[in-house]
C-alpha cells in the first residue's frame, strides 16, 4: 500500500474507473433483470450468483472462522447482502436506475449515524451538517416529478431502508469482526446467505417455467453479470485498489458511482428532473462536508 503521501499509481486510478463503472451500471442491470423476473426472483439470482463464484476464493480462509465469528458472518450476509438486494429490486419496479444509484449515495451518511448512535463513534458538528445537506438531497429526489412540484415515492423509502442496512454492515465488521479479513468477511459472508437464496428461486418461484420468456436469456445474463462482476468481481477490484493506495482514495468512487448510474439511465431513456441534479448535489455535498478531514493546527 502507498503511504498517505504518495500519488496513487496510473493502474490505481484505472481500477477505480472501472469499479465506478462496474457498481454505476449495477442499476441498470436491474432494470433490464426486471424485464422478465419478478424482484424476489432478481434479488435471489444476485445472491447466490455472487455466493457460489467466490467459493474458490474463500475455501482456504473457512479454518480462519472461528466459532464465535459465524453468527457474525450471517448478519454481515443478511443485513449486508441479501436484504438489500430485495430492497433494491422491489424499488427500482417504480424508480428510475439513475436515481437509485444517487440515493444510494446516502450510504456514508447512514454509516455515520448509526456509528454515532449504536456504537458510541464520536463525532462532530461538521459531520451533522453533512447528514442534514445529505437528507435535503434526499428528500428532493425522493419527491422529483416532471411538473416540479413535489410528489413522494415511498418507494425512495426501500433504498433508504437498503442504506441503513449497508451502514449497519459497515459498522458490525468495523466493530465486531475487524479480526477477519475483508475478502473473508464478504466471500463467507455471502456464501452463508447464497444456498437460501437458491433454495427460494427454484422451489419458491416459477423460476424454471419462465425458460420460455422471449426475455429470459437476455434478463438472466443481466442479473448473473450483476452478481457475478458487479458484486464478486467488484469487490476483488476493491480489494486491489485498497492494497495500491489507501482507503480515502477509494472511497473517493462514492463521488463516481451516482454519475455513471445517472449518465447510463439517461443513455436508456429515462427522465432526468432539475430536482435530480439538485438532489445529486446535496447528498454529494453532504458526504464530501461529513467525511472531510479536520485540518490539523500548524
Amino acid at each position: 500500500m502507498t503511504s498517505s503521501n504518495d500519488a496513487p499509481p496510473l493502474r490505481a486510478w484505472l481500477l477505480l474507473g472501472l469499479l465506478a463503472l462496474i457498481w454505476g451500471a449495477s442499476f441498470l442491470l436491474i432494470k433490464k433483470g426486471l424485464l422478465a423476473f419478478r424482484p424476489d426472483q432478481l434479488a435471489a439470482i444476485r445472491i447466490a450468483s455472487a455466493g457460489f463464484v467466490l467459493l474458490p476464493f474463500i475455501l482456504r480462509r473457512f479454518r480462519t472462522v472461528q466459532r464465535q465469528h459465524w453468527p457474525k458472518l450471517i448478519t454481515v450476509g443478511m443485513v449486508g447482502s441479501f436484504i438489500p438486494a430485495f430492497l433494491f429490486a422491489f424499488a427500482q419496479t417504480q424508480i428510475a436506475s439513475g436515481v437509485t444509484g444517487v440515493l444510494n449515495t446516502f450510504t456514508p451518511l447512514a454509516t455515520l449515524i448509526i456509528g454515532v448512535l449504536l456504537f458510541k463513534q464520536t463525532s462532530r458538528l461538521q459531520q451533522w451538517l453533512g447528514i442534514v445537506i445529505g437528507m435535503a438531497g434526499t428528500i428532493l429526489l425522493v419527491t422529483a416529478s416532471a411538473s416540479g412540484e413535489l410528489d413522494f415515492n415511498a418507494y425512495g423509502l426501500l433504498i433508504i431502508a437498503a442504506t441503513v442496512c449497508y451502514g449497519l454492515n459497515l459498522n458490525l465488521i468495523k466493530h465486531k469482526i475487524s479480526d477477519l479479513g475483508a475478502l473473508t468477511i464478504t466471500g463467507v459472508s455471502l456464501f452463508l446467505v447464497a444456498p437460501p437464496a437458491a433454495v427460494y428461486l427454484f422451489f419458491g418461484t416459477p423460476f424454471l417455467e419462465q425458460t420460455g420468456d422471449p426475455q429470459f436469456a437476455f434478463a438472466l445474463t443481466a442479473v448473473l453479470a450483476l452478481g457475478i462482476i458487479g458484486t464478486a468481481g467488484a469487490l476483488i477490484i476493491f480489494n486491489t485498489v485498497v492494497k495500491m493506495s489507501d482507503t480515502t482514495f477509494t472511497s473517493s468512487v462514492t463521488y463516481l458511482i451516482p454519475i455513471v448510474a445517472l449518465l447510463l439511465g439517461v443513455a436508456d431513456g429515462e427522465s432526468f428532473f432539475l430536482q435530480h441534479a439538485l438532489g445529486m448535489v446535496a447528498i454529494l455535498s453532504g458526504v464530501w462536508i461529513a467525511n472531510r478531514k479536520r485540518k490539523s493546527p500548524a
